[in-house]
């Protein structure tokens, strides 16, 4: 392949990225068919992919995309029958004649301008509607608003691509026999649908900030992604707290991106961690964007009260400096506003750092018989961490055992055993 096919390949791959969210979004308003829109745009990009590397990379390649994308939806109406009462709505509000001809193309094109806010708001709403698994949540937000292909979620989830792709196909479907509106969803109800937009944003990022399974602890591309995903919703909704509680969380936690492995990829706890190389800049961008959520006024929810967890930290110069009670405090509040186990077991470490490792150790042991935590790799984690600033080793190698048996990354499983076997030693 030439260099310049190369090249137009990739500014097509670039471009997809940029534009594609914006492109499905638009197609799905004029159809309410989601599944349509995406195939219709996916047609779009097979369709760059064989002419740019001929025929050049057009000067509005964004735009070159929308009207495409366009044109494959009006050819896909004509040919079923049953749209064709919506034949005519797409032609008047596509700007597009029943002509395939180079003219009418270009004069499309230039009416391409702008951005389709309200229609990328809606399509995070329905991409991310409750009717859908959470996989399949996070499979189709990924697909339609990341512009990532069906092997690249394949391979930061680490499952088969045949996998995601039934996910996608049975989401699709599902909105499509459920008959979801391509809407945001009316004041009454958005509340309620914001919390499943926020929690597959949320749970995007956590995949890439500590992954779950796999080789590598942190996956970059999808913090970003998330971020990304995050800060364009703050954009589309700002007057809604949680979504700039969430950015902020998101903002300060990926501040700790560099200090947070070692010269071979190891984890380094949060409390050991060089906060000297911690990023100011995302620090300073996560403050705005708490600040924002708390100046909305109303009671905090779990992502501003997560965030200001977050922030606390990140005010701090050292684990010693690091206002512990205020901490606490705010766990009180988040185990009241989001009740958890697991918000149960953070307010424990924090406790601990407050009051001594035994007042950490007595919340932590409460939850030993909590279902959901049976098989957490965390709570043994924490109990050994607890039991060894005690100085009861033995009972700390044995957590820590416990807990490397019960966690899925490869990174994080030799950490807990190099520290089970500094405990088998004595060198805690």
């Amino acid at each position: 392949m030439a260099a310049s096919d190369v090249q137009a390949r990739r500014t097509v791959e670039a471009v997809w990225r940029l534009e594609s969210a914006r492109i499905i979004a638009g197609l799905a308003r004029m159809t309410g068919d989601v599944g349509l829109a995406e195939e219709s745009a996916q047609d779009a990009l097979v369709a760059a992919l064989e002419e740019w590397p001929v025929k050049g990379v057009p000067a509005n390649p964004g735009g070159w995309l929308t009207v495409a994308a366009k044109h494959r939806l009006l050819d896909r109406v004509r040919r079923e029958q049953r749209f064709q009462a919506k034949r005519e709505l797409l032609e008047r509000e596509a700007g597009l004649s029943g002509s395939d001809g180079q003219q009418d193309f270009d004069a499309a094109l230039d009416a391409v301008a702008g951005e389709v806010d309200d229609d990328l708001l809606r399509l995070m709403f329905v991409a991310c509607h409750p009717v859908l698994v959470r996989q399949a949540r996070v499979a189709l937000t990924l697909r339609m608003l990341g512009g990532l292909t069906t092997p690249e979620i394949a391979r930061a989830f680490l499952v088969p691509e045949a996998t995601v792709a039934q996910r996608i196909v049975r989401a699709k479907r599902t909105l499509a026999d459920k008959q979801v509106p391509f809407a945001v969803p009316e004041p009454q109800e958005r509340t309620a649908r914001l919390g499943s937009v926020l929690e597959v944003v949320y749970l995007i990022f956590n995949e890439g900030y500590t992954a779950s399974a796999g080789e590598d602890w942190i996956r970059l591309d999808l913090c970003r992604e998330a971020l990304r995903l995050g800060r364009l919703l703050a954009r589309l909704a700002p007057d809604e707290g949680e979504v700039h509680g969430l950015v902020a969380l998101m903002e300060i936690q990926a501040s700790r991106t560099a200090a947070r492995t070692g010269p071979q990829g190891e984890p380094i706890a949060l409390l050991e961690q060089n906060r000297g190389r911690w990023d100011r800049l995302l620090i300073r961008r996560g403050f705005a964007a708490l600040l924002r959520a708390q100046q909305l006024g109303g009671p905090p929810g779990p992502y501003v009260l997560q965030a200001a967890i977050a922030a606390c930290h990140a005010q701090a110069r050292s684990a010693q400096e690091t206002d512990w009670p205020r901490i606490v405090g705010l766990y009180t509040l988040l185990a009241k506003c989001s009740p958890s186990p697991v918000v149960r077991l953070n307010r424990a470490v924090a406790v601990a750092m407050a009051s001594g490792p035994q007042a950490g150790l007595d919340l932590v042991d409460a939850l030993r018989d909590e279902p959901t935590l049976r098989d957490y790799h965390l709570l043994p984690s924490v109990r050994g961490d607890l039991l060894a600033k005690l100085g009861r080793g033995e009972e700390a190698r044995e957590e820590f055992e416990r807990a490397a048996a019960l966690a899925n990354n490869a990174r994080e499983r030799a950490v807990l055993l190099r520290r089970a076997e500094q405990c088998g030693r004595g060198q805690e």
